[in-house]
């Protein structure tokens, strides 16, 4: 399964970003490999639409879950479209690594 966790930089040692359309950077997790990749949010910038033009992207990745502070609703509309999970976590204290071993247990 491959999920994305909003992050606010690259690393696993980055804190998580509640924000997902203007979330810095992005950490895709691949459970299958146990291999985590960054890349940074093109669409941070956007003057409208960044979730949704971010949900694309994921979509093309072939993305099974998200897990963000919060979701749009343009990008929540086509999250649910797409059976794509969405995980809201409310805690920007916690580091990539931290998000990720606490669902791998």
């Amino acid at each position: 399964m491959k999920t994305i966790i909003t992050s606010s930089g690259k690393g696993e040692d980055q804190l998580f970003d509640l924000r997902f359309g203007r979330a810095a950077w992005f950490c895709l997790y691949d459970d299958t490999t146990d291999l985590m990749d960054f890349f940074e949010n093109k669409h941070i910038d956007a003057p409208s639409g960044a979730g949704a033009k971010v949900v694309e992207e994921l979509i093309e990745m072939g993305v099974n879950k998200v897990i963000s502070g919060d979701f749009g609703p343009k990008a929540k509309d086509l999250l649910e479209k797409f059976n794509i999970q969405m995980v809201i976590l409310k805690d920007d204290h916690k580091s990539i690594k931290e998000i990720v071993e606490n669902f791998k247990s």
